[in-house]
């Protein structure tokens, strides 16, 4: 006897666990869309929270602890920046003694103040304390040298108004300065955008025909950089301006200053009459791969953090090579030993190029000083002596910027290479005037090994009984 087969609907039929796994599948679905949810509506309301508690700031308020109230992850990481114990190679927040560490710049600026005092900056937080301490200020000093020290500045510009500031002895607005470098340096308090507060920069843009307010976000988060990080000089002793008129490059500087024939001081070894350059890291990252490609400083030295739902700018301003994962590493797919070895190799390049072009440049201001002891006239010596004068302004505009030349380190290099063969050529002449005056072997060059032989050296030709460098 045959089993009678099964009708089409009992093969339609599914098996009978198929319902309670359906429900069970479709109640997970549910409850993970749920969470999907809650946590997207949690992530918004953290993201909004902030501006929901926002108090009302004043238009200077210059206290960083008062901003910390309605931006605290921001202030958190801003006070990160008193940590002095962070180093890299070239770089970082240890304090640096730069005389120490290379005594040629004694007699590089020989007569100024820099040779007597020349630090590495500690960051943001210590501006004021480390202005306030530093040698090269003098009861001469004016107003101009606290314009980027702290936050107090644009409100006491909006009081004196801005040539008035300038003028004031620095002394006198020491006692109004109370708070470094912070928050409203940069930012607008009531809608927190960025805005140009010296009025510096604002005048050199509208000196290249360019209006500073047309600026795009990404451009302004360089040139709130720019305020500071940046060569200047100041006109008639007091007045701050940006040598930007003829263009942004080295050489357009340069002849900017020829132009105004303009000069710090005059070299106490050699007579020169020389520019100091400060720090044109804007203008050196201008001709830099990063700035090509639209990359901002805040990009690398303030990267973006995200917390708890909330993406911000981490305001610990530091070398990148602190935090390569979030500064270089976001565009650069490679380890982090990887990209610090490469950061490093290139540094350590410009760096062997600085030190022949300071070698080149010390034995020059010797050279030129040997000659004027031989009898050579100043008319006779104004052909070195120029020659050494765009030398150390070469020179000196890499030397003095941060990032030891990564910023452009190919216009770094080309910088320094025509620094060294300016200040070679400054020797050759001033041999031909040895020569001319029957000296035919070189100088006796001082011991400048140390910082301590090489200020006494430079002491003696400050005091105008300087060693006898003919043999």
């Amino acid at each position: 006897m045959t089993a009678p087969s099964p009708s089409a609907s009992d093969r339609r039929r599914a098996p009978r666990w198929v319902g309670p796994v359906l429900v069970l599948l479709v109640a997970a679905v549910a409850l993970l869309l749920g969470l999907l949810g809650l946590s997207i509506v949690e992530r918004r309301w953290e993201a909004q929270r902030p501006s929901m508690v926002l108090k009302p700031l004043p238009q200077w308020e210059p206290d960083n602890a008062v901003w910390g109230l309605n931006y605290p992850r921001e202030y958190e990481t801003y006070l990160k920046s008193r940590q002095t114990g962070t180093r890299t190679k070239f770089g970082g927040s240890v304090p640096r003694d730069y005389l120490e560490a290379d005594p040629r710049l004694v007699i590089l600026w020989s007569g100024y103040g820099f040779s007597q005092d020349y630090r590495q900056a500690r960051g943001h937080y210590y501006s004021l304390t480390d202005v306030l301490a530093t040698k090269r200020i003098t009861p001469a000093s004016p107003g101009t040298c606290m314009t980027c020290k702290s936050t107090d500045v644009p409100r006491l510009m909006a009081r004196l108004g801005v040539a008035e500031f300038y003028a004031t002895p620095f002394a006198e607005i020491a006692r109004e300065a109370a708070h470094p470098i912070g928050c409203q340096d940069c930012h607008d308090p009531k809608t927190l955008n960025l805005r140009i507060t010296r009025p510096a920069l604002r005048e050199a843009f509208a000196a290249m025909g360019r209006d500073i307010d047309r600026a795009a976000h990404q451009e302004m988060r360089s040139l709130v950089c720019a305020q500071c990080h940046v060569e200047y000089y100041f006109r008639d002793k007091t007045y701050l301006v940006f040598p930007w008129s003829d263009g942004l490059d080295v050489e357009a500087m340069l002849a900017y200053y020829e132009r105004q024939d303009f000069a710090d001081f005059t070299h106490a070894v050699s007579g020169t009459r020389l520019v100091k350059a400060q720090h044109p890291d804007y203008e050196l990252s201008r001709s830099g791969v990063h700035a090509y490609r639209d990359v901002a400083c805040a990009d690398c030295h303030m990267p973006y953090r995200a917390e708890g739902g909330v993406k911000f700018t981490d305001h610990h301003v530091q070398s990148p090579l602190l935090a390569v994962a979030t500064s270089c590493a976001v565009c650069h797919r490679w380890s982090e030993d990887e990209i610090r070895t490469r950061v490093e190799t290139i540094q350590t390049k410009v760096r062997q190029a600085q030190d022949r072009a300071e070698d080149a440049l010390v034995r020059a201001h010797f050279d030129v000083a040997a000659a004027k002891q031989a009898g050579a006239a100043d008319a006779d010596l104004a052909g070195p002596r120029g020659l050494i004068r765009r030398a150390q302004f070469l020179w000196d505009c890499v030397g003095s910027s941060n990032g030891m030349g990564f910023h452009a380190p190919q216009e770094a290099t080309r910088l320094l290479g025509m620094a060294g063969d300016l200040a070679q050529e400054a020797r050759v002449a001033a041999a031909r005037l040895l020569a001319a005056r029957g000296v035919t072997v070189p100088p006796r060059y001082p011991d400048v090994s140390t910082k301590e032989k090489a200020q006494a050296v430079s002491a003696e030709f400050v005091s105008g009984a300087p060693p006898a460098l003919l043999p």
